[in-house]
């Protein structure tokens, strides 16, 4: 089953390679949506996919990161596809 994940991460979570972590596990399991930093210098995600590659992604972005990342806000929402790709926003 598809579904959308959102995601905002707080915490020392930009300069140090989280949105080309991010793309680079979306791309491996084969997610579309974006990434993005925020001005407030949060982290924010949409990422579409099968509900296991999603629950499999955010669990890498998790362990990855997990020394930048002090909270995040996750939450599942019904799929869009409006996306064709995975890419970093800005």
């Amino acid at each position: 089953m598809k579904k959308r994940l959102h995601v905002i991460y707080t915490g020392r979570v930009q300069g140090v390679g989280f949105r080309f972590t991010a793309l680079d596990a979306a791309n491996k399991f084969k997610l579309t949506g974006w990434v993005k930093n925020l001005p407030d210098g949060r982290v924010e995600m949409v990422a579409e996919g099968e509900e296991a590659a999603l629950e499999k992604f955010s669990a890498e972005i998790n362990s990855t990161m997990a020394t930048y990342i002090h909270e995040k806000n996750e939450y599942y929402e019904p799929t869009t596809g409006e996306f064709s790709r995975f890419e970093i926003a800005y």
